[in-house]
């Protein structure tokens, strides 16, 4: 008979878990003696770049340009909230980390977006006059074709000042009602 072989995954959550419960030894034996924190072993290192490396790759994250910063701003979280990874209430330390690199794509997501807005807004409202001209350039004609493109066709979307009216509109509202509630 033909054994089934089971499939192998880029990490081992068995000895992922192993691994971060000798850790979590290590550094309670170092707190206890005075010593400094010891340094996350490789093994560990490695299974959170692979997690990063692999989310990455998803047809949802794949695309962007600064994907790379995606990746470093999940490791980093990881590391930062390395600690407090539980085993006693988890035994599944990959989806843990999983999501806290996810949720470290989504912050640079947004980040992106809103530079993406600023930059937008800055090539719409700038004029040839904010650029430095040689002396001779004081022809009337002169003018940047780039930045006349870009205001002309550039899409800037007002979406975060749309949202921050909204927010005050509704605070806004909620507050009346919450004022008149209160003196009737």
């Amino acid at each position: 008979m033909t054994e089934i072989k089971k499939p192998v995954h880029y990490v081992d959550n068995v000895r992922f878990l192993e691994e971060i419960q000798k850790y979590q030894k290590a550094c309670i034996e170092a707190e206890s003696c005075g010593d400094e924190k010891p340094i996350i072993p490789n093994y560990l290192g490695e299974c959170i770049l692979k997690i990063a490396t692999k989310l990455a790759n998803r047809p949802n994250f794949i695309n962007y340009s600064y994907k790379d910063d995606m990746i470093l701003d999940g490791i980093e979280n990881c590391i930062q909230y390395f600690d407090n990874f539980d085993p006693t209430k988890s035994s599944n330390p990959f989806s843990y980390f999983t999501q806290i690199i996810y949720y470290a794509f989504l912050r640079r997501i947004d980040k992106e977006k809103k530079q993406s807005y600023i930059k937008g807004k800055l090539i719409r409202d700038t004029t040839i006059e904010s650029f430095e001209v040689q002396d001779l350039d004081h022809d009337e004609d002169f003018h940047n074709a780039y930045i006349g493109f870009m205001q002309q066709h550039g899409t800037f979307d007002d979406q975060f000042e749309e949202k921050r009216k909204k927010k005050k509109k509704k605070s806004a509202v909620t507050l009346d009602n919450f004022i008149e509630g209160a003196n009737e």
